[in-house]
């Protein structure tokens, strides 16, 4: 299958030009500026309209927090148990919420989904498709571990006079687990190599759900909004050696000029929202454009519910208003999105070798009166 006649936004250093995209077995086989020799019958006519990879709401808790449901369709939190690495999400999410349809109406092709913020540590976060039979079926990869800091934990467990209700005893938890699951690691590595020797670790759910993190395969992604709690997201990171991610930061922007020397990876949002608690008191449009100016990755998230996630063009957009550029924000919901998740050699651009995610806008991608003409994931019309 070819596209052809498109303004491609390719999302790659070649960023924009005019040209064609071949799609074969739901990969990516061709990207060529100009136009196709051939053409055959199954060829698509873009007619001149952009065509771009498949959006990415980097951080969501779509179908873990059913539509228009109360206590019977939320899934997201597990508050038995402030710490719970063993937990995943791809065993809440319904992949039949409708959300996810509106979602891919409105372009994305691909969402993590995550625990929520209840908890020092959630579970483990899913990067899926939003199209799909079952959520095995849409399922990408297991993408990180989902850990919370500041104010959701303290007041979940406060009221229930339980651990933690400080910032203290929150980061304190998450050194415990992570500091067990370091042993655990190193005794069965032992047991590996001296297995006439050593004892294998009696099995712990925990623990085991938290080795992809401490050997590097999968990262931490830490909710924080205050710029405090940014820095103790990075200081435990730094202790055990892990690949940090920021969720939300939306006062981050206080401290951008040391975060971005540090390199920080962030997931901007929710954006289109009110100041709704107070460690969210600094949140304003210029934020990702601040951080972005002094270094850090920056990616756009709507945090679906809280933002539908059909609104993340428009998040976009209002980053833009905020003084990010406009390439910077298309890259926020494709190719940088794609980076910060571990996800680059499958989706975020349209380049060779990736999936067939991609999304045909009538014009500009940005202008929020516009609709996708179509969508495509894995190469089929969705």
């Amino acid at each position: 299958m070819i596209i052809y006649n498109a303004e491609i936004y390719s999302m790659t250093e070649d960023m924009h030009f005019y040209g064609y995209v071949e799609v074969q077995d739901g990969k990516i086989t061709a990207v060529e500026q100009g136009k196709p020799e051939e053409i055959g019958e199954d060829a698509i006519d873009a007619h001149g309209g952009v065509l771009m990879p498949g959006l990415i709401d980097a951080h969501t808790h779509l179908g873990i927090i059913e539509d228009g449901i109360d206590f019977e369709g939320d899934d997201c939190n597990e508050i038995s148990d402030p710490f719970t690495p063993q937990l995943r999400a791809l065993d809440g999410i319904n992949p039949y919420d409708r959300c996810f349809t509106e979602a891919r109406a409105s372009g994305i092709t691909s969402v993590i989904v995550s625990p929520g913020s209840a908890n020092a540590c959630g579970g483990e976060m899913l990067l899926m498709k939003t199209w799909g039979r079952c959520t095995d079926e849409m399922a990408i990869m297991p993408c990180g571990m989902k850990f919370a800091l500041g104010e959701n934990p303290k007041n979940v467990y406060s009221d229930r006079d339980e651990a933690p209700v400080t910032r203290m005893m929150t980061a304190a938890l998450i050194r415990e687990g992570l500091q067990k699951a370091k042993l655990y690691a190193e005794r069965l590595e032992r047991f590996e190599e001296h297995p006439d020797e050593e004892e294998p670790p009696e099995y712990d759910a925990k623990c085991e759900a938290l080795l992809p993190l401490l050997n590097g395969r999968q990262k931490a992604h830490f909710h924080c909004h205050r710029a405090d709690d940014v820095c103790t997201a990075v200081r435990i990171s730094k202790e055990f050696g892990l690949d940090c991610v920021i969720i939300h930061g939306t006062g981050a922007h206080i401290a951008a000029d040391l975060f971005g020397e540090w390199g920080l990876q962030i997931i901007v949002g929710p954006i289109l929202c009110d100041r709704c608690k107070p460690e969210m008191r600094e949140l304003m449009l210029a934020n990702a454009a601040i951080l972005h100016e002094k270094g850090c990755r920056v990616a756009i998230c709507t945090d679906h519910p809280e933002v539908p996630a059909q609104y993340l063009r428009m998040s976009a957009a209002l980053a833009v208003k905020g003084g990010l550029s406009r390439e910077g924000a298309l890259r926020a919901i494709t190719s940088e999105a794609a980076d910060i998740i571990g996800a680059d050699d499958r989706i975020g651009r349209i380049a060779v070798g990736l999936d067939a995610d991609l999304v045909l806008f009538p014009e500009d991608p940005l202008d929020i009166m516009e609709d996708p003409e179509w969508v495509m994931i894995g190469g089929r019309m969705v």
